[in-house]
């Protein structure tokens, strides 16, 4: 890899801008490539088992023009975009494909990536929707039989060992990332959100220990930048699952306000969670993506009441406001996604109960639809400021 230091942003442009392009570059190296879609993809046994795990993404500025003749146009946009994608040739350099089990867009199209696609490996990971004991039992199995179909493709044997320095290399690189994350608590943040944005987006595409050498001098050139003076703008914190792209960022910055946190499934939701160095690695990854990342797609029966409920679904938002003086919220949801929809009323009831202002904005995976986003964004921030 190209030598970060004094040139981290740099980097990231390269890579956020050419999605893909340091997988290519393995892939030409003789290195395996293993696609993943959703924030369940165990990052730590697919690495183990010597791939370099890349996230699959879609192109917002891209028309559908492939996948809407094999998926249904009920389907997420976001799934069919990524699919478009993938037909189009854009993950052609992939070796394998693994997709949890989340939602019914994801796991009901298995079937159709793995037969348009006929890459060399896929899996399908069976990921319980319940976190009680019998589940996470359940799941370790499912990871057991993820990691027997890897040694079966591959030949070679995935160790406890391997495993437990995986397990030690993610949870370094979710440290570095959340130290990145505090520099955008001052006022105004010393990274922009749409720095950040590409931050995220280029970490996902790198093999663990490149991301984390990345986003380490992305923080080195960040806090050089010293303190600027206090400005008056709104701190906005976004919510959602994957949003992947510059382009709604851009439309909270240039209309004056700040994107200081989010909630979002390639930010916040995963490398929050860190996992437990375990004897047997398996339970620490299980207890991980069972329990520890808040996707609406888990259901969570903790507590006695209903407030007990939603402080376990979303008592971080909670703590994200006040450590990052979030002034508003916006709650970002693709059309026709059934789990982050079904829980727009109890997420938006818990944050305004907060004393949080929220603006609740469902649309496309696609700029082409982005342009009234603008006109609602700008009507919130005058109510706010």
């Amino acid at each position: 890899m190209e030598r970060t230091s004094g040139k981290g942003l740099e980097l990231v442009e390269k890579y956020y801008g050419d999605y893909g392009c340091r997988a290519k570059e393995l892939k030409r190296r003789g290195k395996k490539i293993m696609g993943y879609l959703s924030a369940l993809g165990p990052l730590e046994i697919i690495t183990a088992a010597d791939f370099i795990p890349i996230r699959i993404k879609g192109d917002v500025n891209e028309p559908i023009t492939k996948a809407d003749s094999q998926m249904e146009t009920i389907v997420c946009p976001f799934v069919r975009n990524v699919f478009d994608s993938a037909l189009k040739g854009r993950y052609d350099y992939l070796d394998g494909m693994v997709i949890p089990h989340t939602c019914d867009s994801i796991s009901r199209t298995y079937d159709i990536w793995s037969y348009n696609l006929q890459l060399p490996y896929s899996h399908f990971l069976n990921v319980p929707h319940v976190t009680d004991e019998p589940s996470l039992e359940f799941f370790k199995e499912i990871l057991a039989t993820f990691i027997k179909s890897l040694e079966k493709f591959t030949g070679n044997k995935i160790s406890d060992e391997r495993l437990a320095q995986a397990v030690k290399a993610y949870n370094q690189n979710r440290e570095a990332i959340r130290q990145l994350y505090e520099l955008r608590k001052s006022h105004p943040p010393l990274i922009s959100g749409v720095e950040m944005m590409k931050v995220l987006v280029a970490a996902m595409s790198l093999p663990v220990e490149e991301s984390t050498e990345l986003i380490c001098s992305v923080t080195d050139e960040v806090k050089k930048r010293g303190g600027a003076p206090a400005e008056k703008s709104a701190r906005i914190m976004v919510v959602g699952d994957q949003i992947d792209d510059t382009a709604l960022i851009e439309i909270i910055e240039k209309v004056g306000a700040r994107m200081v946190m989010d909630d979002i499934s390639i930010g916040s939701k995963i490398y929050w969670p860190d996992i437990e160095v375990t004897q047997n690695p398996i339970d620490g990854i299980a207890e991980r993506y069972l329990r520890k990342i808040k996707l609406p797609t888990t259901y969570r029966d903790t507590g006695d009441t209903y407030q007990d409920k939603l402080e376990e679904r979303f008592g971080h938002i909670r703590q994200f406001i006040k450590d990052f003086r979030v002034d508003g919220v916006i709650l970002f949801i693709y059309k026709y996604c059934d789990p982050y929809g079904f829980e727009v009323p109890a997420t938006k009831t818990y944050i305004e109960s907060l004393g949080t202002p929220v603006l609740y904005l469902e649309e496309e995976y696609s700029t082409s639809t982005f342009g009234r986003l603008k006109t609602r964004i700008e009507a919130f921030l005058e109510m706010i400021a």
